[in-house]
C-alpha cells in the first residue's frame, strides 16, 4: 500500500515560539521551513509514500516545498490544525476517493524514509492508527486507510485524545526519528542527535542551543 501523506505548515513568522530560548525571531521562521524541508523530502524518498499534500497559506513555505515536490493545498478553512488536516485529507480524497491517508508533523527534521515506510506498514493493518510522539503524549503520525475518515485531533494531549476516538496505537520500536518532532530546544538536542537533514543542520548550526 502507498500512502498520500497530508503535512501541515502553518505561516512561518508564527511558528516554532517555544524555540525562543535557542532561536531569536528573525531566525525561527527558516528554522521551520528547514524542519518541513527535510521532512518533505525524507517522506517523499520513502518507499511506502505515493505523494504529499502540503496544506498551507504562507507563500514562501509553499514556493519552496512545491519545488521538492510537494502539492499545495490552499488552507482554505483557517481554522487551525485539525480543520487544515481535514481539509488537506478531503482535497486527496476528491481525487483518489479510495487513497489511504496519513497526517504528519511538519517538524521531524531527523525523519528516517524506512522508519516512516515501517510505520506506514504496520498502520496499514488497521482501519485507523496513530504513532505516539517521543513525549509519549503528542502524536506525529495519524492514518486512516481506504475509504476511512482520517478525524484528527491534534494539539495537547492528542496521544489520548486519538486513542479514544478509536485509532490504534502503534507500538513500534526503531522508529525514533518518525517520534521525534520539535518544539523545544530539549526536543532539537535530541533530532541532531539522531540525525537531521542538510537543510535543519545548516540552520541550526546558526542557532545557540542550551547544552550543545
Amino acid at each position: 500500500m502507498q500512502w498520500t501523506l497530508v503535512i501541515p505548515v502553518k505561516p512561518l513568522a508564527r511558528a516554532k515560539s517555544r524555540l525562543s530560548d535557542a532561536a531569536a525571531d528573525g531566525l525561527r521562521p527558516g528554522l521551520a521551513l528547514a524542519f518541513a524541508q527535510d521532512t518533505l523530502a525524507a517522506a517523499l524518498a520513502s518507499p511506502a509514500v505515493r505523494d504529499v499534500a502540503v496544506v498551507t497559506d504562507d507563500a514562501l513555505a509553499g514556493r519552496e516545498l512545491a519545488a521538492l515536490g510537494a502539492r499545495i493545498v490552499a488552507d482554505e478553512p483557517g481554522g487551525g490544525l485539525n480543520a487544515a488536516l481535514a481539509h488537506g485529507a478531503a482535497a486527496v480524497r476528491a481525487r483518489r476517493p479510495e487513497s489511504p491517508v496519513a497526517a504528519l508533523n511538519a517538524d521531524l527534521p531527523a525523519l528516517r524514509p524506512a522508519e516512516l515506510a515501517r510505520v506506514l506498514d504496520a498502520a496499514a493493518e488497521f482501519p485507523r492508527a496513530f504513532l505516539p510522539d517521543a513525549a509519549a503524549i503528542g502524536t506525529t503520525l495519524l492514518a486512516a486507510g481506504p475509504g476511512r475518515e482520517l478525524l484528527p485531533a491534534f494539539g495537547r494531549d492528542s496521544r489520548a485524545r486519538h486513542r479514544v476516538g478509536g485509532a490504534v496505537e502503534l507500538a513500534l520500536a526503531g522508529v525514533d526519528s518518525v517520534r521525534q518532532d520539535v518544539d523545544t530546544a530539549d526536543d532539537l538536542r535530541a533530532a541532531l542527535a539522531l540525525g537531521v537533514g542538510p537543510r535543519t543542520a545548516a540552520a541550526a548550526a546558526r542557532l545557540l542551543i542550551p547544552g550543545q
